[in-house]
């Protein structure tokens, strides 16, 4: 989700809640600790050089169990950032830490915002010797019998 789409969606909100990949919620008493402007300036596994930017939003429990954060209070704090970091329209990662700090990508459903699992991956899988697997059509054919030539399955 770039920061456009994150405003977007905080203006429909008459609460703000994040859902953990496995389906619990973030605690009702987060803060939103940092916004920030990240840039990773790096070389693939390939010898590629690459640069990425990402906005960094933090979040945090405290003891602190009567605190609520505004759909209000978060865009004042996205402007505040906006403004002070000049921050580009990129895409946002959450960091959450439960047993080590996660991150997280961001997602909306109407209703309440997801934080999606984030992996990682080789960029470079052509200079790495990573194979491809090659399916033939003749073999995609065969998996499914009732899907044949003349079935009127397709």
């Amino acid at each position: 989700m770039k920061l456009s789409t994150l405003k977007e969606a905080i203006t429909r909100c008459t609460e703000i809640r994040f859902i953990l990949p496995n389906g619990r919620f973030v605690a009702p008493h987060f803060h939103v600790t940092e916004i920030g402007r990240v840039s990773k300036h790096f070389i693939d596994c390939g010898g590629t050089e690459r640069t990425e930017q990402k906005i960094n939003f933090q979040l945090w429990e405290a003891e602190d169990f009567d605190h609520r954060l505004t759909s209000e209070k978060l865009m004042s704090i996205i402007q505040l950032s906006e403004s002070k970091l000049g921050l580009p329209d990129v895409d946002i990662e959450v960091e959450y830490q439960e047993g080590t700090i996660g991150k997280y990508g961001l997602e909306f459903n109407g209703a309440n915002f997801l934080l999606t699992e984030k992996r990682t991956a080789c960029l470079a899988e052509d200079q790495c010797g990573i194979p491809k697997k090659k399916v033939e059509l003749k073999e995609i054919g065969s998996t499914n019998s009732s899907c044949t030539p003349g079935s009127g399955c397709c």
